[in-house]
This record gives C-alpha cells, structure tokens and sequence, in this order.
C-alpha cells in the first residue's frame, strides 16, 4: 500500500485536485440526498381485507377467511398466515420469508383467490394490500372553525384535496371524520303493491336506463362522426321521472290508461348524508383530518416542508372562518435529529482536532490531520448516493461513529513522519520510510474495520434492512479514510511539515528517533517503568487481567435490555375501546372525558381524537376494522418525551368509564416495545379457558404494565333462528327469510348516478327500519298465505358471540399484549417466561412469547453470528498481515477486554443494551484490534533488526504509545458529545452506540499498552528463553544473561543462535 504514497508524492498537483473534487461532488450528494426518519423498509407481508356486510366474526370466518387461508397455503416463500375475522369484515395477514418479491406473492394470492371466487359470498372482493413504512401519514392537517360540514367538505374535496395531491412527492391525501352522500330510494310498498309491481321494478327501471351505448360511426359529408346511445342520469329528479317497464296485462293496461308510472309516483327519492361512522376532532373542536402519505422514492422533509408552504395558499382559498392547523409532521423531527447529530459530529471534530494538537504540539501537523476527516466525510457522501441510501438516523449515526474513526489512520501517519522528518534529513525519503513504517498496519487495520461492519450487510430481517446502510456507510468511510491518509496526507506534509528538532543522545551526537538507544521522551519516560514493572511480573500481569475479565461477566447481567430504545419522537397514540358494540355517542361521551384529561397534562400542544375511523386506511384494517377511539397526541419537542408519556399514563389511570385505555409510542413504525403472548388451542372453549388463565397469571408481576388480550368479553348480537318446518309451510325457505330481513335491515346498492361531478351510489332501502328488537319481531314478511311476522317463522333473540376470531395456519389463537412498566424488556420477558412455566393449561392448548421479544432474540442472534464471522474475518487478515498464526490470536485476546469497559459504562449509565449497542461493539473489535496491529507491528518490524523480543516490544511499545493514546482519545473525545446527548436529540442509535465505543476504548486502551506486550514477550520470547538456556554452558550463559539484563544490548545472539527465526523475520 505505501506504493499508493510514492504514486501520490510523484503528483502531487493531482492528488490536491482530486480532493478539491471529492469534496465539491460530497457536497453537491450532501444536498441532494433523500432525508428520513429511519430507512424505508417493506415488511415481507401481504393483507387479504376482505368486507361483509352484516355478518358476524362466526359467519366471515366460515364464509371468507378459512377459504381464503386454505387457498393461499401453496404460495412460495409463505412463512405463516393469520386470519381475523370480525363483525363485517376478515384480515388474512401472510407473511413471507425476507426478500421474497411482494409483487410476483401478491400476483400468486390473486390467482389463488380467483380460483375460489365462486364459493365465497356474492358482493364479498378480497383486496391484496402490502404494508411498509411509506403508508404511515407524513402529516396530517386538521381544519377546523367551520360552521357547516357539508360546503366545507364540498370545498376541500373540489379544491384543497387537488391541490395537495400536485404537490411533489405527495401519494395521496384523504378527507377523514368527513361525510359522504348518497341517492336513497325508499318505496311505499301499499303503492308498489296497488300497481301490480315489486321492488325488483325498480331496480330494473334503474339498470335499463341511463346507459351509454356505443352506436358506430355515420360519415356525413366529409365528417365521419360516431354515435352514442342514451344519457347518464345527472339529478334526483330524473331518477324519479324514469318510468317503470311494464310486464304483465293488467300493467300494461294501466299504463294505456294513465300513462305509465314512474319511479316517483311510488318511490321517494332523495339525496342524503350517509350514516356518521365517525367522529373526528381537534383539541376538542370538530374537525375534519386530512390525511398525507408519501410515494416511497420522495423526501419525507420536502414533502412536508412543500405541504407547510402551501397552507396559506389553501387558506385562502377555502375563506371563511375555517383553519388548518399540522397535526402531525414527521419533518421536524428528522430535521432536529439530523441537525442534532451533525453538531454532535461538529463538535467531535473540534474536540480530536484539540487531542491531536495537544500531543503533537505543531499547528501544521494538526491542520493536515485535521483536513482528512472532512474530506473522508466528503467521500462517504459521495458513496451513501451512489448506494442510493437516504440521510436518516442511521446512516448519519454511522458517519458521526466513523469521523472518531476516519481520524486513526492520519494520526497514525502524521506520528509517524513527524518522528523521521527531523533537521538534516531528506523531506521526500523520510515521508516515505515513515508512510512505509506505517502502511501495512493502517490496511490491516481498516481491512479488520470493514470486516466487523460486512457482516451486517448480510444479517437478514428487519435489523438487517435497517442496518444494511449503517453497515454500507462505515465500510465506505473507513475504505476513504484509508486512501487519504496514504495519499493526500503525505502530500500535505510534503507540502505544510517543518522538519522537528533531531532528538540527541547524552552526548549532544544526532540519533535516529527510531533507535532503540535514542532518549526516552517525556510521555515515555512516565510509560517505560510501567511496562518494565509488568513484564517482569508477567504471570501477576496476566492474573490481574483474567480476575478483571471474570469480574466483568459476573456483572454482564445488570445489564438492561431491549430492542429499539425510545426515538424520543414528540408523537404518540393513545387508543380507547369503550365496552363491547357501543353506539357512536357512547364513544363520543367516553372520548370527551380523556380529551379533557389530556388537556390538564403539561406539554402537550395538540390531541387529535377520531371515532370510529383512526384516520390511517391501513391502521384501521390491521386493528380489525374494529371502531374504537385513536388519539394522535403531538407535544412540545422541547419537553423531555417520556415524562409527558408517564404524566398522560398518570392522568388517564384516575378516569372512570372510559373502557380500555392504551397509550403506545410514536408513529414511526417501530414504537411497539410489548411483549406478546400467542396462545393456541383446538377450540374456542379450551382457548377462552387458557387466556383467562394467561391474563390472570401475568397480572401485577415485576416489569409488566397493562396487561390485555384480543379475546375480551363476547360481542353481543341478534340472532334470528328460522323455525324451518314452519317456514316450509308458509312456502319459505331459511334462505329467503334470511334475505328478506337482510334486505329490509340493510340498504341495497343498485347502482350508481354522477351528479354535479362526483359519483354518488342509489341504496334501495325500506321504510321503516325496525330499531328494536320487538319491532324486528313485527317484521311483515310476504309468504303464500299472505303477509307474516317474523316471529312467526323464527325465534329472534340477543345472543352472545366472540367479537373476532383469529386463526394460525386454520388454528384458533388468541394474543395476550403485556406493556412493559419500565424501559427494561428483560425483566418483563423474563417475568412473562416465569409465569407462563408456571400455568396450567387445558390439554391441547399451548402459550409461548412471541413480539418483540421475539424481534430482539432473533436481531441479538443473528447480531451475535455477525460477531462471531467478524472475528474469524479479523483473524484471517492478521494472519495475513504478520504470516504467522500464533501473533493474531496475542491480539484477539484484547477483544473481551473491550466488553469490560463496555459492560461497566453501560451499567453505569443505565442506558439498556440494545441492537445499536451490539453495533457499538461490533465497532469495538475493529477499533481495538487496529492499536493492536500497530503496536505488534513495529514490534515484529525491530525483531527483523535484530533486537531480542524482550528489547523489542520495550522499544516498539514506547514507540506506539503516542500514536495508540491519541487515537484512542481522539476517538473517545470525537463521540463525547454522542454518548452525553448534548443537543439531547440525538436520536435512539447514536447514544447507547456511543457509550458502549467509549468504555470499550478505555479498557481495552489501557490493554493493549500493558497486558498485551506481557503476552507477546511471555509467548513469543519463550523460544529465545529457552535456548539462552540451552545455551548456558560456561560463558555462554553469561553472554545469555547480559543479553536478556542490558537493557538495548543488540540481540544479534539470539538470532544467531535461531537462524529459522531469522530468515523467516526476513
């Protein structure tokens, strides 16, 4: 490698070009990349949402979802299926092994459901929807202070919805907590009946008119013009003056006589608001949401900062009182914590730049080292858009860990040239010895670096999608590094250093620095009686460092754990379920009472409350299409975020009648931190009986919050239960009186007219719609004998049923959701083991953890095996560095001194041991094997002059320990500001990742300049030893012992006396 340095000193003009280069292009990818929270990862799996209307959880699981499920088993790739099934409507999630192609699985489900299409219910269209993190809202507007919803909704529909929708970058945006409307046609049934008619002539009227018909072409003259049939239906009042065809003589008749009849004359038509299914508000006030997504290629700060510019715009042309307020952003946070993390990054700069000159004293040679890492930065930016990663928490964390990094290699040269290049020697070859000294330890090492980090890349799963790009930009900054410390900073010295002042002998005469007999320097002569203390001691040395290592693994278990620590997001949910089947108002009373709640808790500036809709498409299917109550609270984003999360957790607990209330962590995608229990059984008894248990055995055990599962209390309904026999006899069948009451509760769809621009369905509904259940025992049914009551041909009664039935693999399974009381998921998992050991369960039925327990054991596993592949790949390396198989194991032993160091910081802080504390680890190994291979380099680099190991590793230790100190404090001063949180923004990566580089750095620093010459002299001077005394017969052992006693005697015996030794050094 130090070729590189001899190409780059021969042109020196294009090695400065190029980096003015580098730099500009790491500029101008700087600006233009693409800013986010956290990756855009697409989760490998698919829903089946599927409606139907008017049925039970027992009817859509029987009727949808287990056919569906069925169907969809042979799928390649297909993990595990889910199926919910709730009043109305069934969610089938599949899951697919990572990397499988969603689209080709999504074109596999489509033909699978085509084939059974036939056997499901008429009406029922399964949708295929794929789930990832672009679906989430990157801001939601609420308006607000209107007097009438419906001009309002009108207005925004016909002008703000466009506008925002041309916004660049905007996917969709949609109206929620808004009202639509509809064509009602409500029939007298005396009159339908009087004229001889039935309801079906009105469907048919409706179907046989207003229908475009294409006719064919005429050429009149010299235009060829095309005919159209027919015309749409554009108002209500042609709906109701469409005649009714008659089908019979005596229709016909009537018609002859009094013209024919129209739909009016027996019908009443009318356009009205559909049913309210929710309620949306703003801090209390009325409101209507707009929900904003993302397309997945777009800027998720652009858009957002696109959207605020426009919101005068479309105050404007709205008028009137009404406002538009952000309820949510995800941009300002991603802008705070993107900021944040470039101070810190700033600030770390300054403070190794400060470290380096305090050591090398020479502004010159700070200023050279200090270049390199800006332009190592700059490169990286370069790299990130050429991956096509985005600026997020991850790669920016990754950058700030590597500008500690980026920096060692530079140091490491500039030490080292400015160690040869002293008054009187020549500038060109001095740079050159010293780049030549150095080159190969710096490969290696940065080799070793990037080896760590590989690994990563290939870890699969949501941590590896994560962390790929994490991963990506540190390989890229150590791989830039490397190249400007062998490039551009010999250039720059050529070009900056001043020669130093030769170091002289006691007598005044110039000696070369790196002879052994050269005078010790201020910091040596501290380090020399240290070193020579412990390798004469070796065995004490050793024994230290083993009760130092034990004492460490006892204390690994205080340790906290868990997966993604909190983000510190100013955003969380909190939702509500209020009883079982409670009517809209019933929800709405319950909601008033939190909402005044959340408005005594500091720190909170805005609370949007929707009912019955959470305001996401995509969140209400996955929570089961059930209604329930969401709140999307924003706070102040200088308040500290758990604080506020406890105090709203306080103020909810004091609440009466309000149901269920959970509040769970922003809307980033990765909030969820509870732990799941997934119970199965054969069926539905054995598994009500086994959650009970569950729920029971969990409650008010240590570390565990809220304890909940999926199959609460039974969903009460109305059954009607057809008496068949009788039906029989009244020319009835089970399934004509099940349509008939199905027709008569449910508005029918039977078409479709556009008026005034916008599409509007025509329900067919009846008259009276019986609203209790005495008057659906009244219900007049048509039979042979005339009209009937319902009761009459059935029993209809209030029954209990479950309100969602969930299935695994056709299985019934219910989940048990434990929220953990503190940020420690260790001790909530194992209290959730302990007690699940401990339950009796009925026969069949079995309980096991699943969440993110699940997540963080399979992300710590494979974690765990990136590691183990880390250290082999490091092995193999050295081995190629030193040629020799025992050198590098001498240097992996560092590598568990690094945890202690680690561990002990960590428990310390009380920070929890997460994913990113692992990578902070994995960031370790490399860093601490790099002062290693330096170190043991020049060790081996004085032995090949001849010195005997003992002299060798005092003289390349002394020699070492400036450069191996200033990196080390260089690295730790660069990720100070990280690890203490300074601008207190820094997001959920980059402080424990910090930590866990900084004690480790501590530890194993105070290693490598200690144990690590005692091993090296212990194992690979036994040799010499030995044969020094082989050798002691008469003067020689004499000769022996002079030469292991003087201090820098030269060790030209002991190579002679092992001349395999000799030429292999060679």
């Amino acid at each position: 490698m130090s070729h590189l340095a001899v190409l780059s000193l021969k042109n020196r003009a294009l090695i400065a070009l190029i980096t003015i280069v580098a730099a500009i292009f790491g500029g101008l990818a700087l600006t233009s990349l693409k800013q986010e929270l956290i990756p855009s990862v697409e989760f490998p799996q698919l829903s089946i949402l599927s409606t139907y209307p008017g049925a039970s959880p027992d009817v859509v699981n029987n009727d949808v979802s287990t056919p569906i499920e069925t169907a969809i088993q042979g799928i390649p790739g297909l993990e595990s299926t889910t199926a919910t099934s709730t009043t109305n409507a069934s969610i089938i999630q599949a899951s697919f092994t990572y990397g499988t192609d969603l689209a080709t699985a999504e074109q596999k489900i489509l033909q699978a459901i085509n084939r059974i299409k036939s056997t499901l219910p008429t009406g029922v269209e399964p949708n295929v929807v794929s789930f990832s993190i672009d679906d989430l809202p990157v801001i939601a507007l609420a308006v607000t202070g209107y007097g009438d919803e419906k001009t309002i909704q009108a207005q925004l529909q016909a002008t703000t919805i466009p506008d925002l929708e041309d916004v660049k970058g905007v996917s969709a945006a949609t109206i929620v907590g808004g009202q639509g409307q509809r064509v009602t046609i409500t029939p007298d049934q005396a009159k339908l009946a009087a004229a001889g008619f039935t309801q079906n002539a009105l469907t048919d009227a409706l179907k046989q008119n207003g229908v475009l018909f294409p006719g064919g072409t005429v050429t009149e003259g010299d235009q060829t013009l095309t005919v159209q049939t027919g015309s749409k239906l554009t108002s209500v009042d042609q709906i109701s003056a469409l005649p009714l065809v008659p089908t019979s003589a005596a229709q016909f008749e009537g018609a002859a006589k009094n013209g024919p009849l129209k739909i009016g004359d027996v019908a009443t038509v009318a356009l009205a608001q559909d049913p309210v299914t929710s309620i949306s508000r703003v801090n209390g006030e009325p409101a209507l949401t707009i929900s904003i997504t993302k397309l997945p290629a777009a800027n998720t700060v652009d858009v957002s900062r696109a959207v605020t510019a426009l919101l005068p715009k479309l105050q404007s042309d709205i008028g009137g009182d009404a406002r538009f307020s952000v309820v949510f952003d995800q941009a300002p946070f991603i802008e705070q914590s993107i900021e944040s993390l470039a101070q810190e990054g700033l600030l770390g700069l300054v403070f190794a730049v400060l470290v380096i000159l305090l050591f090398l004293l020479s502004v010159r040679s700070t200023l050279v080292t200090a270049i390199s890492i800006p332009t190592s930065v700059l490169i990286t930016f370069v790299g990130i858009q050429a991956f096509g990663y985005s600026l997020n928490i991850l790669t920016l964390g990754a950058l700030t860990i590597a500008i500690g990094r980026v920096v060692d290699d530079s140091i490491v040269v500039i030490e080292n040239i400015k160690r040869h290049y002293v008054e009187g020697a020549d500038k060109l070859s001095s740079i050159l010895l010293a780049v030549r000294e150095v080159a190969a330890a710096i490969t290696a090492s940065t080799i070793t670096t990037v080896a760590v980090f590989l690994p990563i890349a290939f870890v699969g799963d949501v941590t590896g999608e994560l962390f790929r790009p994490f991963a990506m930009t540190v390989t890229i900054a150590m791989a830039a590094s490397l190249f400007v410390a062998l490039t551009i900073v010999p250039v720059l010295a050529y070009w900056f250093l001043r020669p130093g002042k030769p170091v002289r002998d006691a007598e005044g005469n110039q000696v070369d620095p790196e002879d052994p007999a050269a005078p010790p320097s201020r910091l040596q002569r501290a380090y020399l009686p240290i070193l020579g203390w412990t390798l004469k001691h070796s065995w004490v040395t050793l024994l230290v460092a083993v009760l130092v290592l034990g004492g460490t693994i006892a204390a690994a278990p205080f340790m906290k754990t868990n997966f993604l620590g909190d983000s510190g997001q100013n955003t969380f949910t909190i939702t509500q379920q209020v009883g079982q089947a409670p009517s809209l108002d019933a929800e709405d009373a319950a909601a008033k009472k939190v909402e005044t709640a959340l408005k005594g808790v500091a720190g909170i500036t805005t609370v949007q409350t929707s009912i019955g809709s959470s305001g996401s498409a995509v969140r209400d299917a996955f929570r089961g299409g059930s209604t329930g109550i969401t709140y999307s609270v924003t706070t102040d984003t200088s308040a500290d975020q758990v604080t506020v999360r406890n105090d709203v957790e306080q103020a909810l607990a004091d609440l009466t009648d309000v149901g269920t209330v959970t509040v769970s962590s922003g809307q980033g995608g990765f909030g969820s931190s509870n732990v799941e229990v997934d119970v199965t059984a054969p069926s539905a008894d054995a598994l009500q009986t086994a959650t009970d248990a569950v729920v029971t055995g969990l409650q008010g055990k240590n570390g565990i919050g809220q304890v909940t599962s999926n199959l609460s209390a039974s969903l009460p309904f109305v059954a009607v239960t057809v008496d068949r026999a009788k039906a029989a006899q009244l020319g009835l069948s089970e399934v004509a009186v099940g349509g008939l009451v199905s027709n008569t509760m449910q508005p029918r769809q039977i078409g479709s007219v556009e008026i005034d621009g916008t599409s509007l369905t025509v329900y067919l509904q009846s008259s009276s719609v019986p609203k209790t259940i005495d008057e659906l025992k009244g219900l007049q049914i048509a039979s042979a004998n005339g009209l009937v009551r319902l009761d009459q041909v059935a029993t209809v009664e209030q029954s209990k049923g479950p309100t969602s039935i969930t299935t695994q693999r056709g299985q019934r399974t219910a989940t048990v959701t434990v929220t953990p009381s503190t940020d420690d998921l260790n001790t909530a998992s194992a209290s959730v083991r302990t007690a699940l050991a401990g339950l009796e369960l009925p026969t069949g039925a079995a309980a096991k953890v699943g969440g993110v327990v699940t997540q963080q054991s399979d992300a710590f596993g494979q974690l765990g095996l990136a590691m183990l592949a880390a250290i082999l790949i490091v092995y193999i390396v050295m081995v190629a560095t030193f040629k020799s198989l025992r050198q590098p194991l001498l240097l992996l032993v560092s590598v568990p001194f690094a945890a202690t160091g680690a561990i002990l910081l960590q428990i310390a802080t009380g920070v929890p041991l997460g994913v990113a504390s692992l990578i902070g680890v994995l960031m370790l190994i490399g860093i601490v094997v790099t002062n290693a291979i330096v170190l043991v380099d020049l060790v081996n680099q004085y032995r090949e002059k001849g010195l005997s190991t003992h002299d060798a590793t005092v003289a390349g230790g002394s020699r070492r320990l400036r450069p191996i100190l200033m990196t080390a404090l260089a690295t730790i001063f660069a990720l100070t500001p990280m690890a203490l949180g300074i601008t207190g923004h820094g997001g959920f990566i980059s402080q424990p990742l910090a930590i866990v580089v900084i004690g480790g750095l501590v530890s194993s620093t105070v290693l490598t300049l200690l144990v690590l010459p005692t091993l090296y002299n212990l194992v690979e001077g036994a040799r010499e030893r030995r044969a020094a005394r082989r050798a002691g017969a008469g003067g020689g052992r004499k000769a022996a012992a002079d030469a292991d006693a003087g201090p820098v005697a030269p060790a030209s015996g002991a190579a002679a006396l092992h001349p395999r030794r000799d030429l292999r050094g060679k």
